[in-house]
């Protein structure tokens, strides 16, 4: 809808939209905030998308997480999907833990802190491993639902 709505969508236009028009899109307060925000970086040129996509991923997470309303989980799958960081290792996910704690044979499910040693090993293709704990976690799923016992 918002790409919809600017012709063209560009940074300049995110950063002249009112407000009241980018609610009226299905944007909350706090995204806007974001957006208009991330829209004045990208325009000053102190934010480079190209740049991020080819940075080490650790510090194209850092430099993502700091941007006021982006968050961990945020950034490493915008990283992913968004400019194909082949590295990005999204810690926070719960579907990539619990994939983790059944694959590794855990008793529980690790933390975003406790993922980032165990996804050392994987490093530089952490953003595929996540792809193949995605993958695991929805044949988890749907064998889940075959077997289990109904109550």
């Amino acid at each position: 809808r918002l790409q919809a709505a600017f012709d063209p969508f560009d940074p300049d236009a995110i950063r002249r939209a009112r407000a009241d028009r980018l609610g009226r899109l299905g944007l909350s307060a706090a995204k806007i905030k974001t957006l208009k925000h991330i829209a004045r970086e990208l325009g000053a040129g102190r934010l480079n998308l190209d740049v991020l996509a080819n940075e080490d991923a650790d510090a194209a997470h850092a430099t993502l997480t700091a941007l006021p309303g982006i968050g961990p989980w945020t950034a490493d799958v915008y990283l992913l999907f968004c400019l194909g960081h082949g590295d990005a290792w999204p810690a926070g996910d719960l579907a990539v833990q619990e994939a983790v704690k059944v694959g590794l044979g855990l008793a529980t499910r690790p933390t975003a802190k406790q993922m980032m040693p165990l996804a050392e090993g994987w490093r530089p293709l952490r953003g595929a491993a996540a792809h193949l704990w995605w993958s695991y976690y929805r044949v988890l799923k749907k064998r889940e639902g075959i077997i289990a016992p109904a109550n």
